[in-house]
């Protein structure tokens, strides 16, 4: 029997799925997950595989996580579902909308494109291997060996949640460092070039984000052909946590919508 990715299901009424993103994990969405569970959704909060509390593996690739997915909802007995997907979630997400249209209602994607991106996260991957974590005391012991690699609080704050402490107390990070570090090409990837998904689909850019602009909307409308592209005001790549007020009133009218 497949490993089934762990999760926290949120309120009752229509199922909908939700991808955090690289090195991040279902915990960075329980703000947004909890006002859609107070508006009628039932909401399931995942951990991709080798993120959060979910099974580590080697295997790792898009078609996979997609996959993961869809076992996900035949052990939970979800015939259809909206979906969103930030980031590499936005990847799992295009992903399985394609490859399996009929399990998916509508699909919101956050800022990210149906596009290849070249490996960018080598600073951070670095940063959190220099961590000496067999003689982790505590967060700020941690965060003053990452200091050395990145200069950015939030950054390091977003990663260093990540840290749990094991069955020996050790502090240990939940994410499988090893595998995603190998995987970098495989996270950059791109859906197949004649993936497509016709339902109704939903991209959000952050307007100080670079990780889509107008040059991609041609693509998007190849690979999703109802998509529409609208853009979160004040916000970067965390969209979803820089603006999270006016990330859930588009993403609410969306889902609302007919």
């Amino acid at each position: 029997m497949k490993q089934t990715l762990h999760s926290v299901i949120l309120g009752e009424g229509k199922p909908l799925c939700i991808l955090h993103g690289f090195l991040g994990m279902l915990d960075n969405w329980k703000t947004i997950g909890s006002l859609f569970a107070d508006n009628g959704f039932c909401v399931h909060l995942i951990d991709q595989r080798n993120h959060g509390k979910s099974f580590h593996s080697p295997d790792f690739n898009y078609d996979i996580l997609a996959d993961d997915l869809l076992n996900y909802l035949d052990n939970h007995n979800i015939e259809k579902t909206d979906v969103i997907g930030h980031s590499m979630g936005g990847k799992t997400a295009m992903q399985f909308a394609c490859s399996y249209p009929e399990r998916v209602h509508k699909l919101l994607v956050a800022d990210i494109a149906p596009k290849y991106y070249p490996p960018h996260h080598q600073e951070i991957i670095n940063g959190l291997n220099s961590i000496d974590t067999s003689n982790l005391k505590s967060r700020k012991d941690a965060d003053e060996q990452l200091k050395k690699h990145l200069s950015n609080p939030g950054i390091r704050q977003f990663l260093l949640k990540n840290l749990d402490r094991d069955e020996d107390k050790k502090l240990c990070f939940k994410f499988n460092l090893n595998v995603l570090s190998e995987k970098m090409e495989e996270i950059g990837d791109n859906i197949s070039s004649t993936d497509s998904f016709d339902g109704p689909t939903l991209f959000l850019r952050g307007d100080k984000s670079e990780y889509v602009t107008k040059n991609d909307i041609e693509i998007i409308q190849q690979h999703f052909p109802t998509a529409t592209v609208e853009t979160i005001d004040n916000a970067g790549h965390w969209l979803h946590a820089e603006n999270p007020e006016q990330f859930f009133e588009k993403s609410l009218a969306f889902f609302n919508k007919g």
